[in-house]
């Protein structure tokens, strides 16, 4: 196994001719070592010291080494915490640059150095807990779908790639709750049926579970905790990435989009007292955003122990390589960035133009792909919500908590509920930003489901052993007279409409609605609003209850939906007219049928909004829509607003009794009985 220089670029363990070219970055390594394991990844078969160096990158390559073959690096330096460096050689370190990983990540005590609780020295060898990356061909490229979605024909779907799956009785029980249960056509066939466009994956590369949580014998379920960004975890994606690929491409078969959510704001190697098992090891003072003053602590701008330096060169090449991985091995569509306000903060504070963003906003292959931030973490100045580049999306959590406290009752909430209905123009409109950017959401993986939201006034997340006190207790929900499970027949009935009205609302609001996976089968976690550590029938799709006519209501309203343009336009709604026409592209009413006065908008008993939406089809004509929410306690009596066209209303659907109006409209087009909370589409 004759050793040579190599090169310094690429970066990563790269198949050659004649063995692998290694190349690893760190500005503070003494030393950093290649080391060969067996086939099982259990023995040490070599230990081969990096001999070249340029700049901060060490190489060389390895003669004989195939694509097959089990590795791990090591790190020689100092231990020395008050200057940032905490090197142990003894410690196996996964590359950062790993494509791929015998066996998942698992907490073990051999992985935390000593030395961090006062020890002296610690020389126990960590390998035969860490997962050996495997050298990895190249692949050839796969396609992303063509064409892509349009920002306004986009529904996305999120959902976990276990949680989906694992108890399909349809799809087989080997490939349950894995990448090819996701690509299954049972699986496929269920989001045909829905109708939306994309899916959104909960984290899919290879994580760690938090250092809390075996203890208490439970595991990190949802993924936020990556420590190797460019392998998927084997628990999903036994395959490897050919798996995760053909996954992708029978979703891409079926029409269906599919965008990653990613973790580069931390790792899971959390904060001082936690485990050494990459960038730690590796260069843990140029990874990592230390404390001024005291490098011995960590930044937690993301509130887990670290954060990564995503202004600094290598992390945002860490980072560009680990996208154009995933876009070019697996064909993903898109991103979705967790706190995505770490990505663009410098250390003087956010900026939409730092380098990780610039970066991004011009790569050829990354910078066209759907890109949505989570515009927020916990550090200064974390709220960023309308900030991100022109062409990104962004989650917008005003959107959820207005729906939320308007249908809960709060006063006061028309004016609020109608911006938001409108796209949330007020937070996209000033950059010139089509509304399609605001990615609109009742409910999400982090907090209640919708059929809990509307059964739970409290969190009851006890299963997570934290004595009830991990996730928010703002949730802005009610439950109907009842806290959980009841057999109350009239409060179940009120639930159920409850969660039509909240869809109808989604997914009739101009923006991208995105809905959480379950909510369209009447998924309940029990009260759990913070399930990230239960790998259990808590978390998972129970497809045995699903609630038939639900998934049924829910794809009808996505369907009309995608029919009416007036439901979808990305422009900001202004009151003029629609071209062709001298009818307003919006008109604001209230209960009586009257444009709403400045008195009206302001009312704190006013709980009833009509939105009369109207757009030019392209065809000379104009489509029309009327959208009635109502939020108070009690049935109203509607007086229909006038239909410009002078046609009549039609019913589109409705969260209650749709039978009921649909004959009430065939024989009067002047009133309508509105329910309690409640949400009604009328087409013209």
């Amino acid at each position: 196994m004759p050793v040579g220089e190599g090169s310094a670029e690429p970066l990563g363990v790269t198949p050659t001719t004649t063995g692998v070219n290694v190349a690893v970055v760190s500005a503070h390594a003494e030393a950093i070592f290649f080391c060969l394991f067996d086939a099982e990844g259990e023995v040490e078969l070599r230990r081969i010291r990096l001999p070249g160096r340029t700049g901060d990158v060490h190489h060389g390559h390895v003669e004989g080494v195939r694509p097959g073959a089990r590795y791990g690096l090591r790190a020689e330096g100092a231990w020395r915490p008050e200057a940032g460096l905490r090197f142990n050689g003894a410690k196996l370190l996964v590359d950062p640059y790993s494509l791929a990983l015998d066996r998942p990540f698992r907490l073990d005590d051999v992985l935390f150095d000593a030395r961090r609780l006062g020890a002296a020295s610690d020389g126990r060898d960590s390998a035969a807990i860490v997962p050996k990356a495997i050298v990895t061909a190249a692949a050839k490229a796969r396609p992303r779908l063509t064409p892509p979605i349009a920002w306004d024909r986009q529904v996305i779907y999120e959902l976990h790639v276990r949680g989906f799956s694992k108890c399909n009785p349809a799809v087989p029980e080997a490939i349950r709750g894995t990448f090819a249960g996701l690509g299954h056509p049972a699986s496929i066939a269920h989001l045909k049926r829905l109708g939306v466009t994309t899916v959104e994956l909960l984290p899919v590369a290879a994580w760690l579970d938090e250092r809390h949580l075996p203890p208490l014998g439970l595991v990190n379920y949802w993924g936020y905790n990556p420590i190797a960004w460019m392998a998927p975890d084997p628990r999903l994606a036994p395959g490897g990435f050919a798996e995760v690929a053909d996954a992708v491409a029978a979703l891409h078969s079926a029409g269906i989009a599919v965008i990653l959510d990613v973790v580069f704001n931390h790792s899971g190697e959390s904060d001082h007292l936690g485990p050494t098992v990459s960038l730690r090891g590796l260069d843990n003072s140029t990874y990592y955003r230390l404390e001024h003053g005291d490098p011995s602590g960590y930044v937690n701008d993301a509130g887990t122990g670290n954060t990564l330096a995503c202004d600094r060169p290598p992390v945002v090449r860490l980072v560009m390589d680990a996208l154009r991985t995933w876009v070019e091995r697996a064909g993903v569509d898109g991103f979705r960035f967790d706190l995505a306000t770490t990505l663009g903060r410098r250390e003087d504070g956010f900026d939409p133009a730092a380098p990780l963003l610039a970066a991004i906003e011009q790569d050829p292959l990354l910078r066209d792909l759907v890109l949505i931030a989570e515009p927020w973490d916990i550090g200064p100045g974390g709220y960023q919500l309308g900030n991100f580049p022109a062409a990104w999306g962004e989650w917008n959590d005003r959107y959820r908590d207005t729906v939320r406290r308007f249908f809960r009752g709060d006063a006061g909430m028309v004016g609020d509920i109608a911006t938001r209905l409108a796209g949330s123009a007020d937070i996209f409109a000033p950059r010139y930003r089509g509304v399609t950017r605001s990615v609109n959401f009742v409910t999400a993986h982090d907090g209640f489901t919708l059929a809990d939201l509307v059964a739970h006034v409290r969190k009851h997340n006890d299963a997570n052993g934290e004595r009830n006190r991990d996730g928010t207790d703002d949730n802005k929900s009610w439950n109907n007279g009842a806290e959980g499970e009841t057999a109350d027949a009239a409060i179940l009935a009120r639930r159920r409409a409850d969660v039509r009205a909240l869809l109808m609302t989604l997914v009739f609001s101009r923006g991208t609605p995105m809905l959480t996976m379950g909510d369209e089968l009447g998924r309940s976690q029990k009260g759990n609003n913070n399930a990230y550590a239960q790998d259990t029938p808590l978390a998972w799709l129970d497809w045995l209850s699903a609630d038939e006519e639900l998934i049924d209501f829910t794809s009808e309203i996505i369907a009309l939906r995608a029919d009416h343009p007036a439901l979808r336009d990305p422009r900001p709604l202004t009151g003029k007219a629609v071209p062709g026409s001298d009818e307003p592209d919006v008109g604001w009413f209230d209960a009586d049928g009257d444009l709403l006065d400045e008195a009206g908008w302001h009312a704190p008993g006013n709980r009833t909004l009509v939105a009369v939406l109207a757009v030019g089809a392209g065809d000379g004509t104009v489509d029309r829509v009327c959208l009635v929410l109502h939020a108070g306690p009690a049935p109203i009596d509607l007086r229909l607003p006038p239909h410009a066209g002078g046609g009549r209303w039609r019913l589109g659907a409705a969260s209650f009794d749709p039978d009921g109006i649909r004959a009430a409209l065939s024989v009067s087009a002047q009133s309508l009985r509105l329910e309690p909370r409640s949400a009604l589409l009328l087409l013209g």
